[in-house]
């Protein structure tokens, strides 16, 4: 938590501190901050707030297209090529609401894509530190930002959506507040850049969305000389399972000779179960495979077949009384 640490400085969220859909090194620093500074960041969602707490699925139509809206870029000074640059994630607030949805199937995105002809949305209600789902579900928040990185040093325009060895998409959820993420720096400065904040989020992501939500991250950004990494690390404590302890899990299992095939395999297994044994429809139990259910590669040793298991966290659902089973 930032609580007890002086912010340096405040980002908004304006157009002239947000760039979309590209990292370039050409992008002015909307600021220039001093290693070791505090700085607060102003996050829209990841689709630049065309959502809000009322909103249906068919606004999906009219969802906009030019990729992910990123707070900065922020020139550090003293930052050079072959530095990293640490970023200690302080503090992060959401806004009361988030949204989760899936694509149609001719768009072709998601891990089941040829699994829902008609897109998907739901509407999350965060309050405090839980996120209302639907039937009762309850799912403990763990905020982080899905994207969080620095300038590449190629030069021109390169897409937001893949992650990078400078950081981006990366999707850790794992990068919680405590957390220390590393960077490698390419260019002067790092030019570093956040957002597509996410509430909580399974470790698969399956449906292509977490629960995308506007929010503020505190965090503090110094320089470190003394490190050389060729790819992002990091330092967390979590949480490693979908609610942050260690619980009674169901699992189902994807066994075949393609590690995506097999990480297919047991999200429809999954699926199934939350349908048959949950009562959920089958947009919803996907959802929630995305937000609540952890994806583990159990081996990959036991040739030709690997093996892909999904974990669902029993807490989540209420109990006969209709109080949290973790109560």
């Amino acid at each position: 938590m930032a609580m007890g640490h002086t912010v340096d400085y405040r980002i908004s969220d304006r157009d002239e501190n947000v760039h979309v859909g590209v990292w370039d090194n050409s992008l002015d620093p909307v600021r220039t901050v001093e290693p070791g500074s505090v700085v607060r960041f102003e996050c829209r969602d990841a689709t630049d707030n065309h959502f809000d707490a009322e909103s249906t699925v068919e606004e999906m139509a009219t969802k906009p297209s030019g990729g992910h809206p990123l707070t900065g870029p922020i020139r550090v000074d003293g930052a050079e090529p072959g530095d990293v640059l640490a970023v200690e994630l302080l503090e992060f607030q959401h806004k009361g609401f988030g949204v989760s949805y899936f694509y149609s199937r001719d768009t072709d995105k998601g891990l089941l894509p040829e699994s829902f002809e008609e897109p998907g949305l739901h509407t999350w209600e965060l309050d405090g530190d839980v996120g209302r789902f639907v039937n009762g579900i309850e799912i403990p928040l763990e905020p982080f930002p899905g994207i969080v990185g620095v300038a590449p040093a190629e030069p021109g325009e390169h897409s937001t959506i893949p992650p990078r060895r400078v950081g981006g998409n990366m999707d850790i959820k794992h990068l919680t507040a405590g957390s220390t993420l590393y960077l490698p720096v390419e260019v002067e400065g790092a030019l570093f850049s956040i957002g597509d904040c996410h509430a909580a989020q399974g470790d698969g992501e399956v449906c292509v969305t977490a629960i995308e939500a506007p929010m503020s991250v505190t965090a503090r950004l110094d320089v470190r000389s003394d490190m050389a990494i060729e790819e992002p690390q990091f330092e967390t404590t979590g949480p490693f399972t979908a609610t942050g302890a260690d619980e009674p899990a169901y699992a189902t299992t994807g066994i075949a000779d393609d590690l995506m095939d097999a990480t297919k395999r047991a999200i429809r297994h999954m699926i199934d179960h939350l349908s048959e044994t949950h009562g959920l429809t089958r947009a919803e139990a996907y959802i929630l495979c995305s937000v609540a259910v952890d994806l583990k590669i159990n081996q990959v040793v036991d040739a030709p077949n690997w093996t892909v298991s999904a974990y669902l966290p029993e807490s989540i659902f209420p109990d006969e009384e209709g109080e949290s089973a973790d109560q």
